[in-house]
């Protein structure tokens, strides 16, 4: 059984990784970075979730990684 401490420190990493991804999605919508450095960013974000949850890969790919994708596409006007 899963304790309550646990699940609060889950809940505390999934409000962290929320509040980088809301953050880095800010910045790549406002700033005049190249797509380079904007890639970098994306895969750093990507860094910072996967050291916070090694094993979910899998669930990152699926929510995240099509939203940058989306943003990414629109800003640099990616077919």
């Amino acid at each position: 059984m899963v304790s309550e401490s646990e699940i609060l420190e889950e809940n505390r990493k999934v409000r962290r990784l929320q509040l980088v991804v809301d953050l880095v999605m800010s910045v790549l919508g406002q700033s005049d970075m190249t797509l380079e450095e904007a890639s970098d960013m994306v895969a750093a974000t990507r860094r910072f979730a996967l050291n916070l949850f090694p094993d979910k890969e899998h669930t990152y790919d699926l929510i995240y990684q099509p939203k940058f994708r989306r943003l990414l596409a629109e800003k640099y006007k990616l077919a």
